[in-house]
């Protein structure tokens, strides 16, 4: 049986592993019209094309119908020019999920699974190939990925004659993807149409201010070859390794989760009625073993099919509930509310005592049936201890998961049921075990303050969707500092609660975590006046709610000072005051001047972790000043809708398709040149060979950016004084 359980854990882990060194697709397309048969259509007649997409698990697809400027990838569809036919409208999203993102601040509609969108076109002569471009983002919660894709789609009408009611100016046709600024919420009428009006099929590349620069490279000077700037590169020669991730971490966390259950007054003294149970009723030592490794496998089966259920009935189709709703998260706010002042001693929760009685009964019953109601009586009676705990792994890993659910349950009764196991082999075990005592009651309190700490996270999910104004950060942050001195009082006995013993003596270990907590409120306390908190950037209300932000006024810089006039500065910008670019030949130039690697900054406005990994790596004292002072740095935005000039654009290699903005110029050079299209994504660049110094990383922790890092500029140092020699 245990074979069988670690042969599924592999198989689930294998199918979430993934390399980034390959071209990635995770969603299927597919098209239809209405009415399918073109033939039957007359001149002056509107059609609808459908575009369906199948997209994997654990992956999504932004829809059409958001706010462009919010910032992940709004979905659009371009078309090549032709006086045959007229777009009308905008692309239509059909039934779309919806979701508030405390990152960008707002509300933005995505598909999982599957989903559907339309486009009305009007055929204004009798033969007409209608060929499109749909861009999109597919991105992945698990894995962190975002992926942009452009997929061409190509239909042929033969239409009847008729009679065109509607002057139309095919002149001032323009592709959706690139000029197109309209309400993406417009009425769709397909039997009352209005033709949309588009005025321009190019935007006027917008002028840089001069401003004071660091490097003396000359910014006035076009950098980019002409034609297709990335024809002449040298071929890629290091090898780029590949990137994996799982979801191991997560399961760990479970697992640390289920051992700290463990120490929960319902549970640990059991711990020797259990063992007790096995050695009177063994026949012999083999038996024992044998019927100990049946109670642990129960009790691992029990909680892992509540994981499956959560998995199986809530899954994608709940986690936009689970995620924004404020039913939900005020439920689950009221419910852990709940569980901490029960934790705190004023009333116990327990099942209903008929159930737990009748659970009971059947554990007393013989052989293996026995065995597996006695687990099942221990999960039930446990319940009020454990169930928080539990729960707390379930509501986190089932918004928009399936696996996590599973997994996270298996790791915690892992865990849970080690013990009970391991005691029953190895009886002799259990002298040295600490005697149940008044130390039970005070994990079980601690429990109670970290549930509280919790609670108020999904209140202020509600608060910031429906803009109740209820729990902005510096009235959050005060909650939770409140909660980490409470605590720390608590352990150092300062103050006392039901069903708590008397401290005649203080612990090293109450006192350990009462410097913890104590710690955690000082830590805390700069976050009142702007100090950004990274490490709880996932936890916390947006900087945008804090009131007052002494941290900006102490730093008092002027804006216009120290700042680059890199091309296109005055649209883009690099967190934390680093000083870059954000086009690839200019920053191999101001390299070459620097005599620095470059560092690639693969990115996007709509990309998640990107602004993670800024927000928690990139602002740590080790790897700022490296970034600032001893790299060069070039923030290539995947997405970015600034269109090319005329003397920029080029057709792609790769495609056969027009560049023509500096999104589809970058994402274009990162599939071209490092064969990957996932981001966040980096690289460290010798600038006079082009080629990379070290395998790319993506999202990874602090130490491991570090080393990336430092790995690169050794072998930047290392190929300098072997070209000079």
């Amino acid at each position: 049986m245990l074979t069988v359980f670690f042969a599924v854990i592999a198989l689930l882990l294998s199918s979430t592993t993934d390399v980034s060194a390959q071209i990635e697709q995770h969603s299927k397309w597919k098209t239809y019209t209405d009415p399918a048969d073109l033939s039957n259509v007359k001149v002056g007649e509107t059609i609808k094309l459908y575009f369906e997409v199948e997209i994997e698990k654990d992956w999504y697809v932004y829809s059409s119908d958001f706010d462009k400027n919010l910032g992940p990838i709004v979905t659009e569809l371009a078309f090549e020019k032709n006086d045959a036919y007229q777009v009308v409208g905008d692309l239509k999203a059909v039934s779309p999920k919806k979701k508030y993102d405390d990152l960008w601040g707002g509300e933005y509609t995505y598909f999982v699974k599957k989903g559907k969108f339309y486009q009305v076109v009007k055929i204004l002569k009798q033969d007409a190939t209608i060929k499109t471009t749909l861009t999109y983002q597919e991105c992945s919660e698990v894995s962190g990925k975002c992926i942009m894709q452009e997929p061409d789609f190509e239909f042929k009408v033969k239409a009847q004659a008729g009679e065109i009611t509607e002057t139309v100016q095919n002149d001032t046709q323009t592709s959706v993807d690139d000029t197109k600024n309209e309400d993406n919420n417009a009425e769709d009428s397909n039997e009352n149409t209005t033709i949309d009006e588009e005025t321009s099929n190019t935007t006027p590349s917008k002028t840089t201010e001069s401003k004071t620069n660091v490097t003396t490279f000359d910014n006035t000077q076009n950098y980019i070859p002409a034609g297709d700037p990335f024809k002449e590169l040298p071929e890629v020669t290091t090898d780029l390794g590949a990137e994996s991730e799982s979801l191991w971490g997560f399961m760990i966390a479970a697992f640390l989760s289920g051992l700290v259950a463990l120490l929960t007054p319902c549970v640990f003294p059991m711990i020797p009625m259990t063992v007790s149970f096995f050695t009177s009723r063994s026949e012999n030592r083999i038996q024992g073993i044998i019927r100990a490794m049946f109670y642990g496998f129960s009790i691992i089966g029990l909680y892992t099919l509540i994981g499956f259920i959560v998995s199986r009935f809530l899954g994608d189709d709940a986690a936009n509930i689970l995620a924004t709703h404020w039913i939900p998260n005020v439920l689950f706010f009221t419910v852990f509310l709940i569980f901490a002042i029960s934790f705190f001693g004023a009333f116990d929760i327990v099942l209903p005592s008929k159930m737990v009685n009748s659970i009971d009964k059947q554990a007393d019953k013989g052989g293996y049936v026995g065995i597996f109601f006695m687990a099942l009586t221990l999960v039930v009676v446990s319940f009020s201890c454990t169930g928080p705990i539990a729960g707390s792994i379930l509501v986190m890993s089932a918004q928009g998961e399936v696996i996590k659910p599973i997994l996270g349950m298996f790791a915690f009764s892992l865990a849970f049921a080690l013990p009970f196991t391991l005691f029953a082999i190895f009886p002799s075990l259990l002298s040295n075990l600490p005697k149940s005592g008044g130390w039970l009651n005070t994990v079980k309190v601690v429990l109670g303050f970290i549930e509280l700490a919790l609670a108020f996270k999904f209140l202020s999910v509600a608060d910031q969707v429906y803009h109740w104004g209820i729990l902005d950060r510096p009235v959050y942050i005060v909650i939770w500092m409140s909660v980490a001195f409470f605590l720390g009082l608590y352990l150092i006995g300062k103050i006392r609660l039901p069903h708590d013993s008397i401290i005649e003596k203080l612990g090293v270990g109450r006192l350990l975590m009462a410097v913890v907590s104590f710690a955690f409120f000082l830590y805390l306390m700069p976050g009142l006046f702007g100090a950004p908190l990274s490490s709880l950037s996932g936890y916390l209300p947006p900087q945008s709610t804090n009131e007052f932000d002494l941290v900006a006024l102490i730093r008092g810089e002027d804006k216009s000072e120290g700042h680059s006039k890199a091309k296109y500065s005055d649209i883009l910008h690099l967190p934390h005051g680093i000083e870059g670019h954000f086009e690839y030949f200019e920053a191999i130039e101001a390299a070459k001047q620097a005599n620095q690697p470059l560092f690639i900054d693969f990115t996007g406005h709509g990309c998640v972790n990107c602004r993670e990994m800024e927000a928690s790596v990139w602002n740590q004292s080790e790897i700022l000043p490296i970034l600032k002072n001893e790299l060069t740095v070039v923030a290539l935005y995947i997405d970015e809708r600034q269109e090319l000039t005329e003397q920029e654009k080029y057709t792609s290699e790769r495609n056969g398709k027009e560049m023509t903005t500096v999104g589809k110029r970058n994402s274009d050079f990162q599939i071209r040149r490092f064969g990957q299209n996932a981001q966040p994504n980096y690289f460290l660049i010798n600038p006079y060979t082009h080629q990379p110094l070290v395998a790319p990383v993506g999202k990874v922790s602090t130490a491991e950016f570090k080393k990336f890092l430092e790995t690169g500029m050794k072998e930047f140092q290392k190929q300098r004084l072997s070209s000079s020699l």
